[in-house]
């Protein structure tokens, strides 16, 4: 069991990375700093998008327009942490 928490603990810490990625790169892009015609840039853009887009998409829709500013990865990280907290302080000591 502890193996388990273990890996959902890795598992969130990689997509917590992942959501980082998706956010800088999103703001380069905005800015156009990186090259979007480049075809692994763009292969780079679409994996982040489509790996992290399905769990920011449900918060976004709660959220009201604040005007271009989006802060839905923000949300999705204090999520993240909760979750990984929780895992690490409440369930994995009753495991052991």
């Amino acid at each position: 069991m502890l193996a388990l928490i273990q890996t959902l603990v890795l598992a969130l810490d990689i997509y917590w990375w992942l959501l980082i990625a998706a956010a800088v790169f999103s703001w380069l892009y905005a800015f156009n700093v990186v090259n979007s015609r480049n075809q692994f840039v763009g292969s780079i853009g679409n994996f982040l998008f489509r790996v992290t887009e399905p769990a920011l998409r449900p918060i976004r829709r709660y959220l009201p327009d604040l005007g271009g500013i989006d802060i839905s990865p923000i949300i999705l990280l204090l999520i993240i942490f909760f979750i990984r907290q929780f895992l690490l302080t409440t369930v994995a000591p009753l495991v052991l």
